[in-house]
């Protein structure tokens, strides 16, 4: 599926008109024209390449998916490639989408797959008219703020995932239930994911912050400079997360050690407790006289030499917070 728009003068004037009038219109220095791509072939970008003069790499790498996200710099034009995020809440996997951009003097052609949603983007171009007299370097700022609006959402919603693990982490009741130790291995991995989307793109956008570049306009560069900002805060932030939940991970392991050592403390308190009464009635078993053999009061004697040591091995064991 492919999707168009043409800007003149800042004024939107048509869209969804053939890619055949792509070279048309890019050859008036007062327009600038975007073409959508949904999932496209080479052959789809054949045409594209020829219209715009693209560097064929540049179009086999917009083509093959798992880019690293990166701006490369051709003589003509700039590709970029960036990943659109989103976290799954009730499982807390973040989901990606690839999206590329080719970026020339008065053409933004972007390609991505049918999962992620260009009219977000698209909003966000009509939300700001006045700054569309900038050309492409307007339509790139959109895509950029979108995307690393979305990084910086999904990093807020992973510390608040954070901040519930670590109430249920002391938790008397959760903290034995397996899904703590399950729920801080997923948010860990989408953490790490989250850290290869987001990092690069500190570079990416410092790129686009050079004045040499093509997409680069006075009037878009303090936007460009909001988006940066962003981009460190939400590097920063993935970074504090990703040490955060490993200090739950850890913190969670050493809290079922010492659970276990509890049990093991009341087990061995009171199996010695048992061991009295054991080694006394065993002792009286002896198939052999000794005070109280055959009589009453060696029953007795037995008997309060049981309670009498129970009672004082479980007050021991009580007032040293064995038991």
């Amino acid at each position: 599926m492919i999707r168009t728009r043409l800007y003149r003068n800042g004024v939107l004037e048509n869209e969804n008109f053939p890619l055949d009038d792509v070279s048309d219109y890019v050859a008036d220095e007062t327009t600038t024209v975007w073409v959508d791509f949904t999932e496209p072939t080479t052959d789809d970008l054949a045409a594209l390449e020829d219209e715009l003069g693209l560097h064929h790499l540049a179009v086999e790498d917009a083509v093959h998916d798992y880019q690293r996200p990166k701006l490369d710099r051709y003589s003509s034009h700039l590709f970029l490639a960036a990943y659109a995020v989103s976290l799954d809440m009730n499982t807390g996997s973040l989901e990606t989408t690839e999206i590329k951009a080719f970026i020339t003097k008065r053409a933004l052609v972007t390609v991505h797959k049918a999962d992620f949603d260009m009219s977000r983007i698209v909003d966000h171009w009509d939300h700001e008219p006045d700054l569309a007299a900038c050309g492409v370097p307007f339509l790139l700022w959109g895509l950029l703020d979108t995307i690393v609006d979305g990084h910086f959402e999904s990093v807020q919603q992973l510390d608040a995932e954070i901040e519930g693990l670590e109430d249920a982490l002391f938790d008397a009741t959760s903290s034995r239930n397996p899904e703590v130790q399950r729920r801080s291995f997923e948010l860990r991995k989408s953490l790490v994911t989250l850290r290869r989307v987001v990092l690069p793109m500190r570079e990416v956008v410092n790129t686009l912050l050079r004045r040499d570049v093509i997409a680069s306009h006075p009037t878009i560069q303090p936007y460009l400079q909001d988006v940066y900002d962003h981009v460190l805060r939400a590097t920063e932030w993935t970074e504090s997360l990703r040490d955060l939940v490993t200090t739950i991970l850890e913190t969670n392991i050493s809290l079922q050690g010492n659970r276990m050592n509890l049990i093991m403390k009341k087990v061995t308190s009171w199996a010695a407790i048992i061991a009295v009464p054991t080694a006394i009635t065993g002792f009286y078993g002896q198939n052999v006289p000794y005070p109280g053999f055959s009589a009453s009061s060696g029953f007795w004697v037995s008997t309060i030499l049981i309670v009498v040591g129970s009672i004082a091995l479980y007050a021991t064991f009580k007032r040293n917070d064995w038991l």
